[in-house]
């Protein structure tokens, strides 16, 4: 830091408690830009250079500055606010992770995020939840809520601000931009692991046929089987709660034993959800199952409880906060082109994937032909280790 930064900073800051509130001057003078960069960052231009938002980020956070927002809004008309969309009535820790990242992703960018919940798919409730949004002059809209019935019936509700989907493999069937984590390929990456282990039947109990990431898991799970020349069994579809996964772990040990069962002899499951997954397990020990020396169980989110399951379970982790940080920028660089239509527009919808999600052995998953020989001395189980990608992610059942 130069002598001069130095001093802009004792300058803006002052050695004693400050006797007033921050002021855009004082952020101008401590980031050494001018007043209109420093109006530009907190309207979220997308002309402004990211090194040098970051400055005026840290600047505000140093003096502590905290926008007046009904002066903006009288000086800009414009809100600040980003609506969220999302999805209510299931239990869904993803989705409500998913919507914590936005909330974070939009206050790191000078937003406030206005979160409404449908409570069914239905055109009334879709109708009042986009006009309690527009109600509060949001700028803009992120729907996390990926069913396939929602997005055609909110585009035309919503046609004068931008949307930001989360739709995966049908991202811009209705022309919106969308970022998405490659849910397909941290499936894929789930089947092709457990038949590495030697299972053969495998069965997929499935989220909600109407959700695009139900869709893309279910599609990756039967693409995998039949690339591996095996079959792909009938799915079982859950809600993604734990209570669907039990009542689904309790119909598959019933239709284990019987001759003629579709998913006689399984000998794992790989689940949509982390959540379906623990009421698998908890169906699974109450038949006197165990996991995994029966059946191998494999979920999808890592659920912070997930490693605390028993046995702890192998799931597919997805980057959370990198996919809100990517709905929000995409949705504020909309908004800037609503505002500037000066601004060169995409030729199509834009479509962002973040990094792709890596899947976390546990103790749930075995080698079908029994209870698994190796522990964590092993030199197998170290590769395991490395497949994990983290040196606490696995505790080989010993």
């Amino acid at each position: 830091m130069t002598s001069a930064s130095i001093a802009r900073r004792e300058e803006a800051a002052g050695s004693e408690p400050r006797s007033r509130p921050a002021s855009i001057h004082d952020v101008a003078r401590l980031a050494g830009v001018s007043n209109q960069t420093i109006s530009r960052v907190l309207n979220g231009h997308p002309s402004v250079r990211v090194s040098t938002r970051d400055r005026v980020l840290a600047a505000m956070g140093e003096l502590r500055y905290r926008p007046n927002r009904a002066a903006r809004m009288l000086g800009t008309r414009r809100s600040q606010i980003i609506g969220v969309l999302a999805e209510a009535g299931r239990s869904r820790s993803g989705q409500a992770s998913s919507v914590r990242a936005v909330e974070e992703a939009a206050r790191e960018r000078g937003y406030y995020a206005s979160v409404v919940y449908l409570g069914s798919s239905a055109p009334a409730a879709i109708s009042a939840a986009v006009e309690d949004l527009l109600a509060q002059e949001v700028e803009g809209v992120v729907l996390v809520a990926p069913q396939a019935t929602v997005l055609p019936r909110i585009v035309p509700l919503l046609a004068q601000i931008p949307i930001v989907t989360s739709l995966g493999e049908l991202q811009n069937a209705a022309g919106t931009p969308d970022c998405s984590a490659d849910a397909a390929s941290g499936a894929q990456t789930a089947m092709r692991y457990l038949i590495g282990q030697g299972h053969r039947r495998i069965v997929h109990v499935a989220g909600p046929p109407d959700w695009h990431d139900a869709q893309s898991r279910l599609g990756a799970y039967e693409s995998e089987l039949w690339s591996s020349g095996l079959t792909a069994l009938p799915p079982v579809f859950g809600d993604w709660s734990a209570d669907s996964g039990y009542a689904a772990g309790r119909a598959l040990v019933r239709d284990r034993a019987r001759p003629e069962g579709p998913h006689r002899g399984f000998t794992a499951v790989f689940a949509a959800s982390d959540q379906m997954a623990l009421g698998l397990m908890h169906a699974f020990r109450e038949a006197r199952l165990d996991v995994p020396a029966d059946v191998s169980v494999v979920g999808f989110g890592d659920i912070p409880e997930a490693a605390h399951f028993w046995p702890p379970l192998t799931t597919v982790r997805q980057d959370v906060g990198e996919l809100g940080r990517s709905h929000v920028a995409a949705l504020i660089d909309a908004i800037g082109r609503v505002r500037d239509p000066g601004l060169a527009a995409p030729a199509t919808a834009a479509a962002v994937r973040v990094a792709g999600p890596r899947l976390v052995i546990r103790n749930s998953v075995g080698p079908a032909s029994g209870r698994p020989r190796w522990g964590r001395d092993d030199p197998r189980g170290s590769s395991l280790l490395e497949l994990a990608g983290r040196q606490d992610a696995v505790s080989l059942h010993r």
